[in-house]
């Protein structure tokens, strides 16, 4: 785990990721252990988080150490990334896709 991005956990979830979207967005990056694809995405991710340190929290979920979010979410496959603003689930990203169409979604919620 990079020093850019913390853990949340199903515990944690609450204060850091609604309550913490209330005052800049925060994207949940849900993952696991045996996911090719993400470990793919993690560069990619670590390198938004680091060029926008500030403007927006990221912060990683392994689905299969925390069960209960990602079904209260409806993760149904992974890499999956929310994008959560005011208490809400405001975008989602499906799959290792390309830095540029992070980016493009988390303009949207960057002021």
């Amino acid at each position: 785990m990079s020093d850019t991005i913390e853990s949340v956990s199903d515990a944690s979830f609450q204060a850091d990721v609604i309550e913490a979207s209330k005052t800049q967005p925060v994207v949940v990056d849900f993952w696991a252990d045996w996911c090719r694809p993400c470990k793919m995405l993690t560069p990619t991710v670590e390198e938004i988080a680091r060029e926008h340190a500030g403007k927006v929290k990221i912060v990683k979920l392994n689905v299969d150490e925390n069960m209960n979010v990602p079904g209260k979410f409806s993760i149904r496959g992974i890499p999956t990334l929310l994008v959560f603003k005011g208490g809400q689930v405001a975008d989602q990203i499906v799959g290792a896709v390309p830095k540029e169409q992070i980016l493009k979604v988390l303009e949207r919620h960057i002021s």
